[in-house]
């Protein structure tokens, strides 16, 4: 299935070069910036019944505009970018369905179970998704924190999220060396997650075409959803008409 997103730099809908981003700011590579605030991709989603996209603010300076986007429609977007403990639980109460975290629950490049525990205490873990975006080095995945520009000490491994998942109700996996490049999706990595997540997955990264929706659909056996954001017409994109995406969810569906 499809899954939209709402991506925020600064208080605007924008999308990026994933692997460009970070904490400084420059050299940032944005392939579009929406004249249109973001309640108003919201409203598109809500009208169009497209559940279980995601808010991402990229790093500070979002807060208003993110909560604009889930009032628009409460309940029906998740909501990631700075979740703490101790703010989780006032973003679902601002209207996120879940909350995605990653850099909240590892320290020093080591996932802090303690703190993974008081994430899903604070939210029930049914309402927590892991954002497990990741990186190639040495012919592995490594899970990138901190604007995706540090790698962790962690790779995806079928035990790894197998002792995540008693802990949350989703992954979300960010390609982050393709993302926001439009040159083709990581098909080894949706084959990967298809064969080894234990929970619903969203991958993004590199999707270029609805082809690229319906080989996911096909490598991941129905079990992983998909991301589209540069190349989507909704962002300035030429490459998959949202209209196509809202009528493939709807074939699925069955209406």
């Amino acid at each position: 299935m499809f899954r939209p997103c709402i991506d925020l730099r600064g208080g605007r809908v924008v999308q990026i070069v994933g692997g460009s981003l970070s904490d400084c700011g420059g050299g940032v590579r944005t392939n579009f910036e929406s004249e249109h605030p973001p309640e108003w991709f919201a409203r598109r989603y809500r009208d169009d019944g497209l559940r279980g996209g995601h808010v991402i603010a990229l790093g500070p300076g979002n807060e208003d505009a993110a909560r604009a986007a889930l009032a628009a429609w409460p309940g029906g977007l998740q909501y990631g970018g700075g979740v703490q403990p101790g703010n989780a639980a006032r973003w679902l109460e601002a209207g996120a369905s879940h909350v995605i975290v990653t850099s909240a629950v590892f320290q020093q490049g080591r996932i802090d179970w303690g703190r993974l525990g008081e994430l899903a205490g604070a939210v029930g873990k049914e309402r927590l998704v892991l954002d497990l975006s990741c990186r190639v080095r040495e012919g592995a995945y490594w899970v990138v924190t901190d604007r995706w520009q540090r790698f962790t000490e962690e790779t995806l491994r079928p035990e790894f999220l197998a002792r995540l998942s008693g802990h949350c109700a989703e992954f979300l996996v960010h390609a982050v060396d393709v993302e926001g490049l439009c040159r083709g999706i990581d098909g080894a990595l949706v084959e990967w997650l298809a064969a080894h997540s234990p929970l619903p997955t969203t991958y993004a990264g590199g999707a270029r075409s609805l082809a690229d929706l319906h080989a996911v659909e096909r490598m991941g056996g129905g079990r992983i959803d998909l991301t589209i954001g540069s190349a989507l017409d909704l962002f300035g994109g030429t490459g998959v008409r949202y209209a196509d995406c809202v009528a493939f969810n709807r074939a699925r569906r069955g209406g």
